[in-house]
């Protein structure tokens, strides 16, 4: 009798999250300092800048050719329309964005982001070619009741509406880690990944660790077997600190 053993390889994505940080000019200095420590990065790591609206376009032009894929930090559900202040899927892909940050945290916490407007720009975000990132994670107060499954679950539940888990990336972040300096446990973190992994129809989903990721800590959250990266803010923002964190050990 012949046995075939069926190995699932998850993509290791790293990703910086700039939030409202950087000029273009600033922009442009990061590059210059960030991007020669990628010579000896392995190939198996996809490194990605998720960068404000304004910086996209020279950053495009600077990352043109090189291993550095380019994020955005939301996108909306229409493709055209009457949405002041709003960026459109085609926008994003016409200079050059891969991937898109949808249902941060801070969108939602700060401007009425909900699941089921998740739901649309994820599901936007993927007809036009981008591949989303969905940040989910639980609140300190929603932890200390004892909620963290039932609120990533209801969170997964409505979000994931129809939405095609080929081509998708996950983010847990605990929303009392981020910014902090508080760090949820690699292996607390291992854990909530690992149930979100239990709830999705493709168990080859990358799913990513994200809330006060830093150079001193990235090898072991690296080394916990359910997480395939990290999405990164603060220490995103100075060159050397995320080259250490996308060349972890």
């Amino acid at each position: 009798m012949c046995w075939s053993l069926l190995v699932t390889v998850r993509k290791i994505v790293i990703a910086g999250n700039w939030k409202m940080y950087k000029t273009q000019a600033e922009a442009q200095e990061f590059l210059q300092g960030f991007m020669p420590h990628l010579n000896d990065t392995a190939d198996d790591r996809e490194v990605v800048l998720c960068v404000p609206f304004t910086d996209l376009v020279s950053l495009s032009q600077g990352l043109h050719g090189s291993r550095v894929r380019l994020g955005a930090q939301n996108v909306h559900w229409e493709s055209s329309g009457a949405y002041t202040g709003e960026i459109s899927p085609a926008m994003l892909v016409e200079i050059g964005v891969r991937y898109v940050v949808v249902g941060h945290s801070e969108r939602r916490q700060y401007f009425g982001e909900t699941d089921e407007t998740v739901n649309l720009r994820l599901k936007a975000a993927q007809k036009a070619g981008l591949i989303p990132i969905l940040c989910v994670g639980e609140s300190k107060q929603q932890r200390d009741a004892g909620e963290t499954e039932a609120v990533i679950f209801k969170q997964l539940e409505i979000d994931l509406v129809d939405v095609d888990q080929t081509n998708l990336v996950i983010a847990y972040e605990p929303i009392w880690a981020i910014g902090t300096g508080d760090t949820c446990e690699t292996k607390e973190a291992n854990r909530v990944i690992g149930l979100i992994r239990s709830r999705l129809t493709n168990p080859a989903v990358t799913i990513q660790y994200g809330g006060s990721v830093k150079p001193d800590n990235i090898d072991e959250i690296m080394a916990q077997p359910e997480i395939d990266g990290a999405l990164v803010g603060g220490a995103s923002l100075q060159p050397e600190s995320f080259a250490r964190i996308v060349n972890y050990q």
